[in-house]
């Protein structure tokens, strides 16, 4: 049973259709990019998977289910802007996410936070950009969760950061889960894809495993992107 499935799913905002008759299949086992221009219906999809929208036509499932009580347990998310309270201190937000999460690990938080010398006292609003998202990577990757969607986690940070951020998700999810990266940014989540989703305008351009782009095309999925959309 795949782990997230469409069927013909749509989404309007009014007379602004964000996705179009999207359908697809997502299993488990696969780290997957969700490619595409700002705008083209990405940050929609992962809010339907996650239940925070609801569909205007079609269907969204979670391991076979509709977004509900059983998805929520079961996906972590990472949205794409910062989430946590600036008021709270690391280590209350460890408490939160102890209390409200069964599957989170703690001392996988503990560990990865003391790697990079991230206080577990320092309250969120004294940090730079780049620790919060490191934060609030690290918070969503110390699940074991066996979907993991993640809204441009390396938008607006620099190089180092995003190199970090690409290897906790690797070194971190469970292996059983799927990984749905939703990014702009494609030459720098190349390296970590088994399989890309193109999107644009709200639909679905192309769906490969990142081998069949490269052994078919003769080109990498940031050059086949830029062929595909013409930029």
């Amino acid at each position: 049973m795949p782990i997230l499935e469409c069927r013909e799913l749509c989404k309007s905002y009014g007379s602004v259709r964000a996705l179009d008759n999207v359908s697809l299949s997502i299993e488990q086992g696969r780290v997957i990019g969700l490619l595409g221009p700002n705008g083209s219906g990405k940050t929609t999809l992962l809010k339907l998977a996650n239940g925070l929208l609801t569909p205007t036509e079609g269907e969204i499932l979670i391991a076979g289910e509709a977004p509900g009580r059983l998805s929520r347990s079961i996906i972590s998310y990472l949205p794409d802007h910062n989430y946590l309270a600036d008021w709270m201190k690391v280590r209350q937000l460890m408490d939160f996410f102890e209390d409200f999460y069964e599957d989170f690990d703690r001392a996988k938080a503990a560990d990865m936070l003391k790697r990079l010398n991230i206080d577990s006292e320092m309250r969120i609003r004294e940090m730079s950009k780049g620790t919060r998202e490191k934060t609030q990577l690290i918070l969503v990757m110390s699940r074991a969760a066996r979907l993991y969607l993640l809204d441009e986690p390396i938008g607006g940070v620099d190089p180092a950061t995003r190199d970090f951020i690409l290897d906790t998700i690797i070194r971190n999810y469970n292996p059983e889960a799927a990984v749905v990266i939703s990014t702009h940014l494609i030459a720098d989540v190349e390296q970590v894809l088994d399989d890309v989703i193109f999107i644009n305008n709200g639909k679905i351009v192309l769906m490969s495993s990142v081998d069949n782009i490269r052994e078919e095309h003769g080109m990498s999925v940031d050059q086949y992107f830029r062929e595909v959309f013409r930029c």
